[in-house]
């Protein structure tokens, strides 16, 4: 029985597109689809419902599962009455961002932070070493702003960190605004210029 006999089309279609996209992001197909079926699922799932919807071996379940638990994506639940396990995705979408940036900071980000942090400890010898340390300091610093904004980031409320990122939205439309205003190139966006509420004060 295939895939589109056990999900409607809507889901078939974002189960299959997060398989796809699994190689992108790192994962594996397999990852990728069941992390999906998780995430838009109304309850809980066994590994045994997971292999029959998605037609993936038992051992191939297990595997993934247990790569979406080591990146804390998946939640292990129990029933009463039950013996098998259930997993599911967090409800919280934001909690889900939170925690896949955090993996990949630990995992990507911060092993490149360790090694700029050594490289500009040393000591160059050359103008080519010395420009190169140079660009490393330079990128050291960014991560390093960007990981200290994150970490304030973290800190918020997820309604908060919401209004954040609206804020970045109007904060772009009042500068398209202001660069119509004074004949400057528009900047590039995905939303048409819109003049601010109090633009006629």
């Amino acid at each position: 029985m295939a895939l589109h006999d056990h999900l409607p089309p809507l889901n078939r279609e974002f189960v299959s597109h997060f398989g796809e996209m699994g190689s992108r992001w790192g994962i594996n197909r397999t990852v990728g689809q069941i992390y999906a079926l998780l995430f838009i699922s109304s309850r809980a799932l066994n590994a045994d419902e997971i292999a029959e919807t998605l037609e993936f071996s038992r051992s191939n379940v297990s595997m993934g599962l247990k790569e979406l638990q080591a990146w804390r994506l998946v939640r292990l639940r129990h029933q009463p009455g039950d013996r098998r396990e259930y997993f599911e995705s967090p409800a919280d979408v934001w909690e889900i961002f939170r925690v896949l940036a955090e993996e990949r900071r630990r995992r990507e980000v911060e092993p490149t932070l360790s090694m700029l942090r050594t490289a500009l400890l040393e000591k160059p010898n050359s103008d080519a070493e010395r420009h190169a340390q140079e660009r490393m300091r330079e990128m050291h610093d960014l991560i390093d702003r960007l990981m200290t904004w994150f970490d304030d980031v973290q800190k918020l409320a997820p309604e908060t960190a919401m209004q954040l990122m609206g804020m970045g939205t109007k904060v772009t439309r009042v500068l398209e605004f202001k660069d119509r205003l004074t004949g400057r190139s528009p900047r590039r966006t995905d939303h048409p210029p819109e003049p601010p509420v109090d633009a006629a004060a």
